[in-house]
Order: structure tokens, then sequence, then C-alpha cells
């Protein structure tokens, strides 16, 4: 299920007040005003910059050009550049570096009901600080289903039908010295275009449930290193009964990588039978430290068949 993000210039200030050092100073009455992944995306309105009076940005930020800029202007020149900024798709606006707000923009934000906040702060600092904010609040989002850990210091969700062993293979996964991010829901947040970042709900956060033995909190039984709040995700590892693969995909030398697409993210994915005997956790660790290969450019499949061509050459001749 994907939704889109949100963000009330209230909550924003209450998040960022203290690390910024913000003072709400005007337009009180505007709090409830929204910021949305929507209007991200939008290719002429940023989401957060310096004053632009040909594209205004959702949050404006006025630093010291800013502030001097509007201060050599007639008051003729002041009122209509005041004007234009208020006549865009304002959100809130930030004046930084302690400067003094000139009476014209509060009485403007007043007005127009606009949040205007100041802060000690040089326009840099604020901005990398909100965007980086804005970024995890307002990412695109969806919930999957499956078991999401770190195995070797990467992010592997573990998915599979209903009763397959996805908890009893994380359960093992985390007594090797693996670590557990979510069961049973997964939130991935898109946070940046090639990456999805996976955390936990709160309610299940460190709870594993495991059949036959109930829910297990792991933080409890296996210590605070046995648990990770999010993790990137960069595998995904499928549990399937070996009927549902058939000889194609038990094709040994897996000739087309397998990837599943999330949020617009294509994913790489490796198939894993499921059947009595076999060591799924091993599986797994080495699937792993394959895919960490590959990401390298060590593909062993390409290894191999180069190794082979050059013996069937040597015999040739």
């Amino acid at each position: 299920m994907t939704g889109v993000a949100h963000v009330t210039v209230e909550t924003l200030f209450h998040d960022m007040a203290s690390d910024l050092g913000l003072e709400w100073v005007a337009g009180q009455a505007g709090g409830q005003r929204i910021l949305s992944s929507e209007t991200v995306q939008k290719p002429t309105l940023a989401l957060i910059g310096h004053l632009n009076f040909i594209h205004p940005n959702r949050v404006q930020v006025l630093g010291c050009a800013e502030m001097d800029y509007l201060r050599r202007l007639s008051p003729a020149g002041l009122d209509d550049a005041i004007g234009h900024l208020f006549s865009t798709e304002l959100a809130a606006i930030i004046v930084a570096n302690g400067e003094a707000v000139p009476t014209i923009l509060l009485d403007a934000a007043e007005r127009c009901q606009t949040p205007l906040f100041t802060s000690p702060l040089p326009g840099p600092i604020l901005m990398s600080h909100l965007g980086h904010y804005l970024t995890q609040e307002l990412a695109d989002t969806d919930s999957v289903h499956g078991v999401f850990l770190e195995v070797l210091g990467l992010g592997v969700l573990l998915k599979g039908d209903a009763g397959v062993g996805k908890s009893e293979l994380a359960l093992e996964l985390i007594t090797r010295g693996h670590r557990l991010v979510a069961d049973d829901v997964v939130e991935l947040k898109h946070v940046a275009p090639e990456t999805l970042e996976g955390s936990c709900p709160p309610l299940i956060r460190d709870f594993l449930e495991v059949r036959g033995l109930g829910i297990l909190n792991i933080r409890y039984l296996f210590g605070e290193t046995a648990v990770k709040l999010q993790k990137n995700l960069k595998l995904i590892v499928e549990l399937v009964q070996p009927k549902e693969i058939g000889e194609v995909g038990l094709n040994r030398l897996d000739m087309v990588a397998s990837t599943e697409t999330i949020l617009g993210v294509a994913i790489p994915k490796v198939r894993i039978p499921v059947a009595a005997g076999r060591n799924l956790a091993v599986l797994v660790e080495a699937a792993v430290r394959n895919h960490i290969l590959k990401s390298r450019g060590i593909n062993p499949v390409e290894l191999f068949i180069h190794r082979q061509r050059a013996a069937i050459d040597g015999a040739g001749k």
C-alpha cells in the first residue's frame, strides 16, 4: 500500500525548532499549511531554497544576501517584491543569520497567514538540515509483508508464503549474529532515487513471532546489538517450494538476474527452494556474500563461463 506523505508547517516547526533555533514571529494562523510529496514533484517549484523571484520555493530562506537586496530597494520596489513573494504557493519563510525582520515582511506574513520564522543559523546550514528532514518526512512510502534483517551489513528482506519458515530462518540468522529490523510489516521509504529505507512500525518494534514459541522480544533475548531501527533495502530473498520454481528456475547458471520493483526501485531478488535438510541460514549468508561480490563487479557465473570457454579453446588447439 503506497501513500502520499505530507507534513504541516506547524509540525516542521515543532520538530526542528530546538535544533535550528527557530522562533515563530508572525503568521501563526498558517500553521496547518501542508508540504507534501506531490508538491516536490513540480519541476519549477523547489521545496526549499534561497529567495528566487522567478521561481519561489515552498519554504523560503532569506539570508544575508537576500535581506541586503531587500534593504536596497526603494519603498515601491520593496512593496512589489514582497507582494510577488506572497502571491506564490508559499508555505513558510525563514529569516536566517539572526537578521532583523522588516516591518513590511511581518505585516505581509500576518495578512497572508504565512508562517514567518527567524533563526540564528546561516542559510546554507538551515537548508541542509531542513532538506534532510523533509526528504525523510515526504518520501513516498509502501508497506510490504516479510521479515527485514541486516545480514553481513546488508539490508535483506525475507519473503514467502505464510508458514514457509521466514520467522524461523530469521531467528537462526539472529543467533548467528545478524540483526532484526522488522517482522511481519516492513515500512519502506523512497529516500533517494535508487534507495529504499526499511523500518518497523513502532507498535511491533523488537518483536518476532515464531510458530510454536509465540512472540519473542529479540532485544531482551539477544541484547541491543541484535536489533536495528532502519536499514536500506539491498536484497530480497524469497523462500519458495521447489515445485514453484520448476526446471527453468533451477538453472544452475542462473543467467537472468531477477529483480522486484518497489516504489519504482528495482531490488535484486534471489529465490531459494525450501526443503528438508537445507541450511537456509547458510544459503542466505552465501546469497548476501555473492550479491556483495556482484556489486563490486565480480560475477562468479561469468568467471566460470570464461574459464570454461578458455578450456574449450585450449583443447581445440
